[in-house]
C-alpha cells in the first residue's frame, strides 16, 4: 500500500504555516527557533512559493519570475537564517534601461543614479539630493495622500523621462503604478537606492534547499503537496472565534485530516485566506466587506529560454528593461500586447555549482488576470506562442543569434501562477495598499490567525515578506506563550 502524504503528520502542533513562499518559510523558521512545535504545509511539490525554480530536460533550471531585492537582504538572512545564506547574497551590477527616451547603464545605487540625474537627465544636483533625502524619511505611518504621480511632479515638474526612469524599475519590483499612493514607490526605492539591486548566487534552487536544511535542523515539520481546504474555529470564553486547527487534504490521493493547533500563520494571499479558508460567515460582515474590497495586484507573465549546453551569450546587462512605448504608462506596462518587458540574463556566475557553465534568460512581463482569464483554449495557446516570438524578437536587437542558441523554450502567464501559487487572481505582487491593513487586523478578528505575504506593497518582495514574517512571528510567540500561561493559572 502507497504510503500517504499525510502519513508522520501528528495531531496537535503549536503552529500550523500556510504556504511556503518567503513569508511562511521565514515564520516558521523562527517561530522553531523560539521553542514552538512548527508544521509547515505546501501545497505545491516545490517550496518557495514564486521565489522558487523549475527543471526542464537538458539539464536546465529556471528561477521563477525575475529577482532582485535591495542590500538589506544580506542583513535580515544572516540575522533571521544563516550566515551561509548571507555570505551568498551579491550585487548586480549592470542594470540597463533601453527605451526611446533614453538608454542607460547603471549600478543602480545612490551614488551613480545621482551621476546619471545630474550628467545625463540634467538635473539639478541639489534637486536630486531634495528628492533622495525627502523620500529616507517617508513614513508609513505619515498621513501622506500624495500619489506618486504627484511626488514626482513635486520634485521633477514635466519631467516624463526621468518618472519613467524612477518607476519603471519599482513596478516590475512590486507592480506599482504612478496612481498608487507615494508611500509605497518611496520606500521601496529608497531601499533599492541604498546600495543597489542584489541576487542570491546559487539561483533559488540552492537558497531553497539551503532553507529547507535549516528548518529541518531547527524542527520544523515539512510536508509538500499538501493542501489547507479550512482553518477551523471554536468560541472562545467570550464567544469570539479562536483557531483551533486545519482540515488538509493530501494532493496525491485526495485523503484528507484535521489537524489542531494553537495559532495558524497564512502565508496564502490574503483574500484566499480570509474569504476561502476562514469563511466569510466566521468573521463580522464590516470585516469581510473590508476584505472583499482589497484589491489585488497585476501579475505577471514569463518567457524562459534556455541555451544549449556549451553555447554562450555576450554580456548584455544583468537585469535589461526594455520597452518600444515612446512615453512611459502604467497602463501600457501590463497590456496585454506591452512592448515592455524586462530581460534577467543568469550567466555561468549565478549557478556556479553547477557540473557545466550554463546560461539562461527569463523574460518578465507584467500582466492583468482578467486578459488571461477570459481566453478559449486556442486564444490562450496563441497569446504563450505570441510572447515567445515577441521575446524573441526583443533579444536579437542585442543577441542575434539567439534562436540558434536555445533548445529550451516555455511561456508562463497569470493563470500559471494561480495554478501554482494559488494566488487569487493569480496575482504576482499581493494586493493594493489596503490589504495590509487588513492583514495586521486579522489577529484582532480571529485570534490565534495572523498573515503573512506580499501584501500593501511595501511588505512585497524578497525583503519585505521576508521581514514581515519576521514582524508577525514575533507577534504568534506572544501569543501562544500568552495562552500558555493563563492556562496554567
Amino acid at each position: 500500500m502507497a504510503q500517504s502524504l499525510l502519513d508522520g503528520i501528528q495531531g496537535h502542533y503549536d503552529v500550523v504555516v500556510i504556504g511556503s513562499g518567503l513569508a511562511g518559510l521565514t515564520g516558521a523558521n523562527c517561530l522553531a527557533k523560539l521553542g514552538h512545535r512548527v508544521l509547515l504545509l505546501e501545497h505545491h511539490y516545490q517550496l518557495g512559493g514564486l521565489a522558487t525554480y523549475f527543471k526542464r530536460p537538458g539539464g536546465h533550471i529556471f528561477d521563477v519570475s525575475l529577482h532582485g531585492f535591495p542590500h538589506g537582504m544580506i542583513k535580515s538572512c544572516r540575522k533571521y537564517w544563516s550566515k551561509e545564506i548571507a555570505d551568498a547574497i551579491r550585487q548586480l551590477k549592470d542594470v540597463r534601461f533601453l527605451n526611446p527616451e533614453f538608454q542607460v547603464q547603471t549600478t543602480f545605487d545612490r551614488q551613480d543614479f545621482t551621476r546619471i540625474l545630474t550628467d545625463d537627465f540634467k538635473v539639478p544636483a541639489s534637486q536630486v539630493e531634495a528628492f533622495f533625502e525627502h523620500l529616507r524619511g517617508m513614513n508609513y505611518y505619515d498621513n501622506d495622500t500624495r500619489t506618486t504621480r504627484e511626488l514626482f511632479e513635486e520634485f521633477f515638474p514635466g519631467r516624463s523621462d526621468v518618472h519613467r526612469l524612477l518607476i519603471e524599475p519599482i513596478a516590475y519590483a512590486n507592480g506599482s503604478t504612478v496612481e498608487d499612493p507615494a508611500i509605497t514607490f518611496g520606500i521601496v526605492f529608497s531601499n533599492f537606492m541604498s546600495k543597489g539591486v542584489f541576487i542570491f548566487q546559487g539561483g533559488t534552487d540552492l537558497l531553497i534547499a539551503k532553507m529547507t536544511a535549516e528548518l529541518k535542523a531547527n524542527g520544523v515539520d515539512i510536508h509538500r503537496n499538501v493542501l489547507v481546504e479550512k482553518v477551523f474555529l471554536e468560541k472562545d470564553a467570550d464567544g469570539k472565534p479562536r483557531v483551533r486547527g486545519v482540515r488538509v487534504k493530501s494532493r496525491r490521493d485526495g485523503s484528507e485530516r484535521e489537524i489542531a493547533c494553537g495559532a495558524v500563520l497564512s502565508n496564502a494571499n490574503i483574500k484566499n485566506t480570509i474569504l476561502q479558508m476562514v469563511g466569510e460567515e466566521n468573521i463580522t460582515g464590516s470585516f469581510a466587506a473590508e476584505t472583499r474590497a482589497v484589491r489585488v495586484n497585476t501579475s505577471s507573465a514569463q518567457v524562459y529560454m534556455g541555451i544549449k549546453e556549451g553555447e554562450s551569450i555576450p554580456h548584455i546587462g544583468d537585469l535589461v528593461f526594455t520597452s518600444e512605448a515612446k512615453k512611459f504608462s502604467s497602463q501600457e506596462l501590463v497590456d496585454l500586447h506591452t512592448t515592455s518587458r524586462t530581460y534577467s540574463v543568469y550567466y555561468p556566475d549565478t549557478r556556479p555549482h553547477t557540473k557545466a557553465p550554463r546560461y539562461a534568460i527569463v523574460t518578465s512581463i507584467n500582466q492583468q488576470w482578467e486578459q488571461w482569464n477570459k481566453l478559449s483554449p486556442d486564444e490562450y495557446a496563441a497569446h504563450k506562442a505570441r510572447l515567445i516570438e515577441e521575446s524573441y524578437v526583443g533579444l536579437e536587437k542585442y543577441i542575434p543569434d539567439i534562436r540558434s542558441k536555445v533548445d529550451w523554450i516555455e511561456a508562463a502567464t497569470p493563470r500559471t501562477v494561480e495554478r501554482y501559487v494559488r494566488h487569487w487572481e493569480g496575482a504576482s505582487f499581493g494586493t493594493k495598499f489596503e490589504g495590509l491593513k487588513v492583514s495586521m487586523e486579522l489577529p484582532n478578528q480571529v485570534p490565534g490567525l495572523y498573515h503573512a505575504g506580499s501584501v500593501g506593497i511595501i511588505m512585497s518582495g524578497w525583503l519585505g515578506t521576508i521581514n514581515y514574517g519576521v514582524i508577525v512571528s514575533a507577534k504568534m510567540d506572544a501569543y501562544l506563550r500568552s495562552r500558555r500561561n493563563a492556562a496554567a493559572e
